[in-house]
């Protein structure tokens, strides 16, 4: 353990204030007391280039008097599951990524978040940069660091760990001005309501099974072909997580795309096939190719409804430009990015059959989920108001 020690009893931490945990005995002795604090600011470095899994290279954790940067590649982080599992707060920014690392590395993410850019989404900012929200709410600016930095590369240099640094020294104090802001504007509970879902879910993998739909060029097949480029995205994203290396690299899309509408049945014809090179389909993998393809043959493909958007009645079509304008206007009004309120796919998928999506429950469906429910029920209209735009209002009952 390297320490450099400046502790005080604020969330604030002067430089040079952080230590350098590598061995499981310093890490053990840190747990001990991150056990006993009531919240900690967490976030993470890693490496994704070259490999399907993002690699944890380092993890950065503070709370008032302590600045910890731990080394993975030195450290194992599996007892770190006792601290995540608990009631503490991890406070984080933009914690989507670290999410997924932290559920890989520990099979768990942490019971209780606090991620100050979805919470400051609520407060008149739109996805800022942690710097951007420093500067503004503490006056402190964060460094930036280097992007082409190799995380994974050791020894660590003291430039590499005081930007790692930075980025967890006055998160708590940031937290603390985000959640001040959140209590006078009375946007609590739709705060925690986003932080809890982004908690749930962002830390998933990949299914292999809709794969597909996150390949452009498959939209436009049919038939056969569009059965055989399913079933070829399965197997690609289950072998490339597999052998933990972009799916790209084990095959492009071009080449995925190639093979589901020539479907060759020998090595030598699926290599001519425009998009596979030859880093593509080797070790073995050219032949389970052909395999899956020779399976895929009279397989009706699934149903392409996945990738398409929602299917709103005819009637109601005219109505999804003028509802996206009165939802862009009421997050105006309410000093909110429009697409905290709902994005033009969430109006429609509330106006098509099926599921009501993310405007049906909560503070969306209260805010707008329930008055477009009104508009296309006619029991409300919209109106233009001079110097206030775009207003839904009740329409009155008619005399029978």
């Amino acid at each position: 353990m390297h320490r450099r020690t400046a502790r005080s009893g604020s969330d604030h931490l002067d430089p040079p204030d952080w230590e350098l945990i590598t061995t499981q005995d310093a890490f053990g002795e840190l747990l001990d007391e991150w056990m006993g604090v009531e919240r900690y600011a967490l976030d993470t470095e890693f490496h994704r280039e070259g490999t399907y899994h993002p690699r944890v290279a380092l993890v950065q954790v503070a709370w008032p008097g302590r600045l910890a940067l731990i080394d993975p590649l030195e450290v194992d982080l599996a007892p770190m599951v006792e601290v995540l599992n608990s009631d503490i707060c991890a406070v984080m920014h933009a914690a989507r990524q670290d999410l997924e690392i932290l559920y890989r590395v520990c099979g768990q993410v942490p019971n209780v978040l606090f991620d100050t850019q979805t919470a400051s989404n609520f407060v008149g900012f739109s996805n800022p940069s942690l710097g951007t929200l420093s500067e503004r709410l503490t006056g402190k600016k964060v460094p930036k660091g280097d992007r082409l930095t190799d995380w994974m590369r050791r020894p660590l240099q003291p430039t590499q760990l005081s930007y790692a640094a930075a980025d967890v020294r006055d998160l708590l104090s940031i937290a603390d001005r985000l959640s001040d802001e959140l209590q006078r504007r009375g946007r609590v509970a739709w705060a925690a309501d986003a932080i809890e879902a982004e908690r749930c879910d962002a830390w998933t993998t990949r299914d292999p099974d809709v794969a597909w739909t996150r390949i452009k060029e498959v939209r436009h097949l049919r038939g056969q072909a569009l059965a055989t480029a399913q079933a070829l995205a399965k197997w690609r994203e289950e072998a490339a997580s597999s052998d933990d290396v972009p799916t790209r690299n084990l095959l492009s899309d071009l080449g995925l795309v190639g093979l589901a509408q020539t479907r060759p049945t020998e090595v030598k014809k699926a290599r001519a096939v425009r998009g596979v090179d030859g880093r593509n389909l080797r070790g073995g993998r050219a032949e389970e190719a052909l395999a899956v393809i020779a399976e895929s043959q009279g397989r009706a493909p699934v149903d392409a409804t996945a990738v398409k958007s929602p299917d709103v009645p005819q009637e109601l079509r005219s109505a999804i430009n003028l509802v996206t304008t009165w939802v862009k206007q009421v997050a105006r009004d309410l000093d909110l990015d429009p697409s905290t309120i709902a994005t033009r796919g969430d109006v429609e998928m509330l106006l098509a059959p099926g599921p009501d999506g993310p405007l049906g429950t909560g503070w969306r469906a209260e805010l707008v989920g329930d008055p477009i429910r009104d508009l296309v029920s006619g029991r409300a209209a919209l109106a233009f108001q001079p110097g206030s735009g775009l207003v839904l209002e009740p329409r009155a009952e008619r005399a029978g």
